[in-house]
């Protein structure tokens, strides 16, 4: 018996040394096949591990009983992959809708987004605490990167702005911007002078921070690219360097004999292919980016067409918001035949040039302009019809998954945390049912969100789109 009960330690002893040799982890997720989406392939044999909210290691199967996690997930038939980032929201309509805008949170998680890039609101303070608190794990949501206030003219059409009209005031604007740790900069034109708006890129630039903007129609895009513009952002802007005219027009506009409505037009109208390949050629070799934003271009161009009045997505917004959106509705029901004509043909120009913008090297970013205003641009599911419109526009589906998981993550400099499955990478997940690789519908089947380690099963989302569609059910419009 005694020689029994020593054997029994003795094994107890070596199995407590080998149980301590063992890498610690928090969870594995095994069986799936890895989507490579850098790379565009499809990995099979390999699990990812996972301790607290970081990947430790991606490993062949046979080297997991390295591990001791204190949980396995088994996920025979998925697909694994980073999780997807919208790299241009909103969050506004004033201090009334901050709750409504709190809400739309828990959308983007629920559609597989675990990053976003606030592009600028009316709340901007707001949107830094968020920022904080999410990243301190204090308020669920996806992981958000911010401009904070944008930059403007004086007297702006938005609000949540900060007004600069001379180099003094750029300066001490970006100081504010910096002492807030803003991750990046957002410049708008409407009533900025163009000499300002460069001045601006260049402190900027020469601050080492990133910049994100509209574009002065009295400025060519090339002046934008040589003053180190981060990104484009509406890819409607770029027509207008698609055309031999681009510095007749914009001259014409700078002097005030030709309105941007009309540059628009003639630009539309001269467009030449061997231009826009030149002039993106040359975006590319300055590094500037652009963020397209279909989603909301496309629903504009056609709402003379569209009803969107029983959109199953409404049901998860706030009445407050919702109501934001007749602003933009009533300005196009103000169209005649020929604007609306030409709306539609603007769109379709603009997303037919993805294809070309991609074989000429510019980086195309994953942007939907979802959130307040911006009618029927729902936010979580606008990237999925964002990077459909991508494929359906002539991009590879692999293409479309490096806009919404590699190159956002580029632009803020945070590849070494950010899109891929690797060691040492955010623990920001997506288990889908199907292939995104052969069909970019497939990021719409989600199964699991892991945000920051965080794991949220299929019964977890339906529970989270429950509640914001019962909380979004007894808001009250303004």
């Amino acid at each position: 018996m005694k020689k029994i009960a020593g054997a029994m330690l003795a094994l107890g002893l070596l199995n407590s040394a080998h149980a301590a040799d063992k890498i610690a982890a928090d969870l594995v997720l095994t069986q799936a096949t890895l989507i490579d989406v850098a790379g565009g392939k499809a990995v099979k044999g390999h699990s990812v591990v996972l301790k607290g909210d970081t990947i430790i290691a991606v490993v062949d199967d046979r080297k997991l009983s390295d591990y001791a996690a204190k949980k396995t997930i088994r996920l025979p038939g998925k697909y694994l992959m980073p999780g997807l980032w919208d790299t241009h929201v909103h969050f506004g309509g004033g201090p009334a809708l901050i709750e409504e805008n709190k809400h739309l949170l828990a959308l983007y998680l629920a559609n597989g987004i675990t990053t976003v890039r606030d592009c600028a609101g009316d709340l901007p303070d707001t949107v830094l605490q968020w920022r904080d608190q999410i990243k301190a794990g204090q308020l669920e949501g996806p992981t958000i990167f911010t401009s904070g206030a944008k930059l403007e003219g004086y007297k702006p059409l938005w609000k949540g702005t900060i007004e600069v009209g001379t180099p003094e005031e750029v300066s001490k604007a970006l100081d504010g911007l910096q002492a807030q740790k803003v991750d990046f900069v957002k410049i708008t034109e409407n009533t900025l002078k163009p000499e300002i708006y460069l001045e601006a890129l260049r402190q900027a630039k020469e601050r080492g921070m990133r910049t994100s903007g509209h574009i002065p129609v009295q400025l060519t895009l090339a002046q934008m690219f040589d003053a180190g513009l981060g990104t484009v952002e509406h890819q409607s802007y770029l027509l207008r360097a698609s055309t031999p005219k681009e510095k007749e027009l914009t001259a014409q506009v700078a002097a005030g004999t030709l309105t941007g409505k009309e540059a628009m037009k003639q630009s539309l109208a001269s467009y030449d292919e061997a231009t826009a390949r030149a002039s993106f050629r040359y975006m590319a070799s300055k590094g500037t980016a652009v963020v397209p934003t279909l989603s909301v271009s496309r629903v504009v161009a056609y709402l003379d067409v569209d009803d969107h009045s029983k959109d199953a997505a409404l049901q998860y917004i706030g009445k407050g918001l919702r109501a934001t959106y007749e602003w933009r509705v009533q300005r196009a029901a103000q169209d005649d035949a020929a604007a609306i004509a030409q709306r539609k043909a603007v769109f379709e120009k603009s997303a037919s040039l993805l294809p070309i913008l991609a074989a000429e090297g510019v980086s195309i970013i994953a942007g939907t302009d979802a959130g307040f205003l911006n009618s029927y641009d729902y936010p979580g599911q606008a990237l999925h019809d964002e990077i459909g419109l991508y494929v359906r526009y002539g991009l590879t589906p692999e293409q479309a998954l490096q806009t919404a998981v590699v190159n956002g993550p580029r632009f803020l400099g945070k590849l070494d945390r950010y899109g891929s499955l690797e060691a040492g990478k955010s623990a920001d997940l997506l288990v889908l049912d199907a292939n995104p690789l052969q069909d970019i519908a497939a990021t719409r089947k989600i199964r699991t969100v892991v945000s920051r380690g965080q794991v949220y099963d299929r019964e977890r989302l339906d529970k989270m789109l429950a509640e914001t569609k019962a909380w979004a059910a007894q808001t009250t419009a303004p």
